[in-house]
């Protein structure tokens, strides 16, 4: 009998019958997922050959926007039993009484990412047979979400803030327009609060706003969907949209009409739309904000939304994503010191209900029925009510229902596509690719996709507080990491099948999930083992992922499952020989991955999770050196402190030795223990910069620090060395967060050492060894330039671009658009980034006449003339990066033909994916390039080459054939005329491109790089001394010796670094505070220990 139920349950599913549940989770819920029209279209379309829905079948409801008379006129059934129906849809979650077995379900569930208090409704799903979709989950291949309720957000969100900001204003004594405006659910329709918002409007023109409220200035932020419909709202205003950099002059009244200045009323608005650009800064001043580079590297910016926009804004409407990893737009203390100093901010409306996010202060929700709080910074306390000091915060969680009739009917029109679907299909394969991803469950089961649910609840539900961090039933646990596209390639749920299996057990420590498919969630706690310099010059940065263990809890668990996703785990055994086997598996199914393009999207990282202290007996070994950092730049580093003798501290030695100790600290001790590999008088240890405490207790032991970690983390760590007095040397520019501590630096007696590297670092160095040396022969600097670059030795650079990538080829290629500054006798010149490439000029050296190479102009070469105290007498300042001849020549024509486009490509968005030559083919603008290899009258044409270089010449991208052979053989090199289909993983030209670049491009395992500075100072003497031209050159290579490679890069930052620890050792360094090597006492010795090292520098003076 009970077979016979099952049977029949079961032939419901597909049977074209839909039904609509009754919302029930909130009072304020009149929303439906499909209107009475879209059913009309669906029931009487023709039936199931049409459009696979039969009958619609809908719960009575006495609050649904739409009445039941209305869904009968149109066709529908009302009853509150859908036993009949095979896919049951609504807009929130239904009680568990209203879910029925064998059926589909479509809904926001709000299961996916484990929550708590939906598990009872997964469980009842999969107790009861039911196949899940739910609509947050319906995302393209690009994973963007395909129906959402963005708009109406906004428009709602808006209309609910002017309203309680007319209460806002009459409990701070001004009687406005805005006090006349209801909220949204007050109104019938969209267009009737639009009709009411314009009669606010015209009364504000009429009549103008009070002088003592003026100006009011609106910022919004982002610029999507949900900014957009905010917009649309505060248009229907008199108002006038400025850019970001007018309004202090707004604030400040300069701008402001006759008519304004002498009422003292205002008759208009003023919006400002920010994006991402308007909120941070690079932490690095030659640096242009770059959109791209920050969504990858956050911690290179430093927020600026505090000092440059909310100070003079009356309204933040926030309307922007954010994601933890990056700066808060607006921090409590941010908040508390600008209503110190008088701002006018009165409100915020934060439509993205983000709570404890972007915003710091607005730590809870609001409803509709009490849509405001107050937060008073001064006491940082929170009220219900509107009178008394502080700023009013909106943030509903539940905005588009205000407009229920216009929302159902948006959502409406996008969901009637995918319910034909829906209704009509037996099998989950049928489906489409974005509903397939989008189903939890299938028939009680949950599907691959998110078959990590229940480990992550078993996880949260075992651990206690106590134990959160520790596995204390197995005698041996490593640490280990998963980052990349792990959801979409199923490793996270074949790593935990690993680690069960061989009998161990697990712990998540850290779960971090990107909100799409293109982010890639990590922390970059390493020091980059080769780093380019902070203003781009080089192109030989290598990426380091690490992690950030931290303390698990089942309620921080961010799991966003279209993204990707880093996850840390505590991995526990009772042999070694059963963790070794483990780690074994688990290094596979990573290195299984890389032969394919999506290589860089899959890493894995292990490390032991204990950690080991320093032994008491080091304490008199010797003076100790910490270095933060073990990556490839920190055993170059490490070797010439742990090799160098005769160390005097303080003019006292103590220590048994002379020697200095080196300490290698990283989050991961087998990371630590290979960099000091071979190494004497150095340590590993294991270290997590993040708590404080463990950080504190290591640079105790020591005299100097080293960090050699990103510059995100420098601020924290010199707070330590200042509050225990230790000396700090870092390779970084010298940011807002550093430039702080000075003063603290001072009274503390410690000295802050940045900038000491390559570049930044030596360039400092040589050229003010060269500067001081002419002012002091009473010469003035009339030219600067300075020439650097990060190059594949000669017999490396053998490929028509003659360059090697050991970062990210897409952002090299962005780094090479990327706009430039400087002054060319007298005149300041500005190079657009569309004419970087174009702007190349060659160069010889005369040390090096066999090198043919090029320089182009990079950022900002003005602020090195106000660094080095030239900028008055200096007719040239210019800084360049060096590549070899012919590069930029050859990439200016691939960025004519579009292949550094980053636009998402119609071609490549199709399901069939074409292959190289036919998407060359589509960029050359031709039906189709001929096939190779074709024979005619027995002899192989060359129809493929010269059609392409006939389309090269024919477009302009050429003028020259040989220019376009060039173009060939480097098109040819890429393999981006082969018969063979683009990876789906690559959307734009510019990712087609680097995937290929990347996998033709790279170094080779015995290949060595090379470094090339070369200054140039011209100096003329008023004394009529002939003119002379200073110059000094650095080249060094890579080092392979003993079978460990060393490259070029890595000791040019490395050793610097090394030395300035060294100085400091030594006390040869007498300035306190945060300070760069630009002074005599550092750069002097510093230079001569580098050459005495081995990194050689050539000087020469011409008349």
């Amino acid at each position: 009998m009970g077979s016979e139920r099952a049977e029949r349950n079961v032939s419901q599913l597909g049977n074209g019958v839909v039904g609509i549940l009754a919302e029930t989770v909130n009072m304020w819920e009149r929303r439906a997922p499909l209107t009475p029209s879209h059913c009309a279209r669906l029931v009487l379309r023709g039936g199931r050959s049409t459009s696979g829905v039969n009958r619609i079948i809908v719960q009575p409801s006495t609050k649904r926007i739409h009445h039941d008379a209305q869904y009968e006129d149109a066709g529908c059934e009302i009853s509150d039993d859908l036993s009949e129906c095979g896919l049951i849809i609504g807009i929130k979650q239904p009680t568990l009484e209203m879910i029925l077995p064998d059926r589909a379900y479509a809904f926001f569930s709000h299961t996916h990412k484990a929550q708590k208090e939906n598990m009872p409704l997964l469980d009842k799903i999969l107790q009861e047979r039911v196949s899940l979709f739910d609509y947050e989950l319906i995302v393209d291949d690009d994973g963007k979400r395909l129906i959402a309720f963005g708009k109406f957000a906004g428009r709602a969100g808006l209309i609910d803030f002017l309203h309680g900001l007319g209460r806002r204003y009459l409990s701070l004594g001004y009687s406005t327009p805005f006090l006349s405006l209801g909220q949204s659910h007050m109104y019938p329709s969209l267009a009737a609060a639009k009709a009411a918002v314009i009669a606010v409007g015209e009364e504000i023109a009429t009549f103008g706003l009070p002088s003592g409220i003026l100006p009011i200035i609106f910022v919004f932020t982002g610029s999507g969907n949900v900014s957009q419909g905010a917009q649309e709202i505060f248009k229907l205003l008199p108002h006038s949209f400025v850019d970001a950099e007018k309004l202090p002059e707004i604030s400040a009244g300069k701008s402001l009409s006759p008519h304004y200045q002498s009422t003292r009323r205002a008759f208009q608005l003023y919006g400002c739309v920010i994006t991402s650009r308007h909120m941070v800064s690079p932490k690095d001043p030659s640096k242009c904000f770059d959109k791209d580079d920050y969504y990858a590297h956050p911690e290179h910016y430093n927020p600026v939304f505090h000092e440059r926009i909310a100070p003079y804004a009356s309204a933040i409407v926030n309307c922007m994503y954010w994601e933890r990893r990056f700066p808060r737009l607006l921090s409590t203390e941010q908040l508390q010191q600008l209503m110190k100093n008088g701002c006018p901010l009165v409100g915020i409306c934060d439509i993205t209900c983000d709570i404890g996010g972007s915003i710091e202060f607005v730590n809870k929700s609001t409803s509709i029925e009490r849509p405001f709080f107050r937060y008073d910074p001064s006491t940082n306390l929170y009220h219900d009510d509107m009178e008394g000091n502080g700023v009013i915060c909106l943030a509903v969680d539940i905005l588009p229902t205000e407009f229920s009739r216009e929302a159902s009917q948006h959502f409406g029109d996008i969901l009637s596509r995918f319910v034909t679907s829906l209704a009509s299909t037996k099998g989950l394969l049928e489906l489409p690719s974005h509903l397939r991803r989008a189903c939890i469950a299938y028939s009680g089961k949950l599907t691959p996709l998110y078959e990590y649910i229940p480990r992550m609840r078993k996880t949260m539900i075992e651990m206690s507080p106590a134990t959160a961090n520790s596995l204390p039933d197995k005698k041996y646990t490593h640490l280990v990491s998963l980052s990349g596209h792990l959801f979409d390639k199923f490793l996270i749920n074949e790593a935990l099948d690993i680690i069960e299996t061989a009998g161990g057990s697990f712990h998540l420590v850290k779960c971090d999930v990107g909100q799409s498919i293109d982010d890639m969630s990590y922390s970059e706690l390493e020091n980059p083992n080769c780093p380019r310099s902070s203003d781009g010059r080089f192109g030989s940065g290598y990426k380091v992922q690490t992690p950030v263990p931290l303390a698990y809890q089942s309620a921080q668990l961010p799991l966003r499952l279209t993204g990707t996703l880093d996850c840390h785990e505590s991995v526990g055994a009772d042999e070694t020989a059963t963790l070794d086997k483990i780690i074994d598996s688990l290094t596979s199914i990573a290195n299984a991955h890389r032969g394919d393009p999506n290589a860089t999207e899959i890493s894995l990282k292990i490390g032991r999770v204990s950690e080991r202290r320093i032994d008491d007996s080091m304490d008199k070994v010797g003076p100790k050196v910490l270095i933060l950092g073990a990556g490839r730049v920190c055993r170059p580093a490490a070797e010439f402190l742990s090799s160098y003798r005769n160390i005097d501290i303080n003019g006292c030695n103590d220590y048994n030795t002379d020697q200095v100790h080196v300490i290698v600290a990283s989050l991961y001790q087998k990371d630590a223990e290979e960099t000091i590999d071979g190494i004497k008088n150095a340590t590993a240890a294991q270290l997590d910069v993040s708590d404080i405490g463990s950080l504190s207790n290591l640079v105790s032991q020591v005299e100097v620090v080293v960090s050699l970690l990103p510059a995100s983390f420098h601020a924290a760590i010199a707070r330590v060395c200042i509050e225990l007095k230790k000396h700090l040397v870092t390779a970084s520019y010298v940011d807002d967060s550093m430039s702080k501590l000075e003063q603290a630096a001072q009274g503390a007696g410690v000295t802050i050492l940045c900038e000491m590297g390559l570049d930044p670092g030596i360039d400092h160095m040589l050229s003010m060894k060269m500067i001081d040396e002419a002012h002091a022969q009473k010469g003035e600097i009339k030219a600067f330039t300075s020439f650097c670059g990060g190059l594949p030795s000669p017999a490396a650079a053998n490929n028509p671009l003659a360059y090697k990538f050991s970062w990210s080829p897409a952002g090299a290629i962005r780094a090479g658009r990327n706009p430039a500054v400087y002054k060319f006798l007298g005149e300041i010149i500005h190079v657009d980034g569309s004419k970087l490439y174009e702007s190349a000029k060659r160069i010889r050296l005369p040390e090096l006449p066999a090198f043919a190479l090029e320089h182009l102009p990079n950022r900002n070469s003005l602020m090195y003339g106000d660094l080095y105290g030239i900028s008055k007498e200096a007719s040239t300042v210019y800084r360049s990066t060096l590549r070899y001849e012919g590069f930029s020549e050859i990439m200016a024509i691939l960025a004519k033909i579009g292949f550094f486009d980053a636009t998402n490509h119609p071609l490549l968005e199709e399901t069939n994916r074409p292959t190289y030559r036919t998407f060359l083919s589509e960029l050359l603008n031709v039906n189709d390039i001929s096939p190779p290899n074709t024979k005619v009258n027995g002899e192989e044409s060359r129809g493929h080459d010269d059609e392409v270089i006939s389309r090269l010449m024919m477009l302009g991208h050429c003028k020259e054939k040989e220019l376009a052979v060039k173009i060939l053989k480097t098109i040819k090199f890429l393999g981006l005329h082969e018969e063979t289909e683009i990876p789906k993983e690559c959307t734009s030209a510019l990712s087609v491109i680097s995937q290929r670049m990347e996998q033709r491009m790279s170094y080779g395992h015995d290949e060595q790089d090379m470094v090339l500075l070369h200054h140039e100072v011209e100096v003329e003497y008023p004394d009529g001394r002939p003119a002379e031209k200073h110059q000094a050159t650095l080249l060094e290579f890579g080092k392979s010796e003993n079978g460990r490679s060393t490259t070029a890069m890595a000791l040019t930052v490395g050793v610097p670094a090394a030395i300035g620890a060294l100085l400091l050792l030594q006390n040869k360094v007498q300035r306190k505070g945060v300070i760069r090597p630009l002074e005599p006492e550092i750069y002097i010795p510093a230079l001569e220990i580098l050459e005495a090292s081995g990194i050689k520098l050539i000087e020469r003076v011409e008349t």
